[in-house]
């Protein structure tokens, strides 16, 4: 399991919240409810972890809060 930091904030300009993971670029994700949000955002992180291991690329490792 990963251990990337998620941040998670409601817009009001999307009427939805947001979840968006700063140590993945372009990491970000919508929902109207957790789950929705957290799904995508989830999907979202393992495909940027799978298609890290293609040659050339590369993803940060988390750093955690502490």
């Amino acid at each position: 399991m990963f251990k990337y930091e998620i941040i998670i904030y409601w817009s009001d300009e999307d009427e939805a919240y947001i979840a968006e993971v700063p140590e993945l670029l372009g990491c970000i994700a919508d929902g109207i409810t957790y789950i929705e949000y957290l799904e995508k955002v989830i999907h979202i992180i393992e495909e940027q972890i799978e298609n890290a291991k293609n040659p050339g690329r590369e993803i940060s490792e988390p750093k955690g809060r502490f």
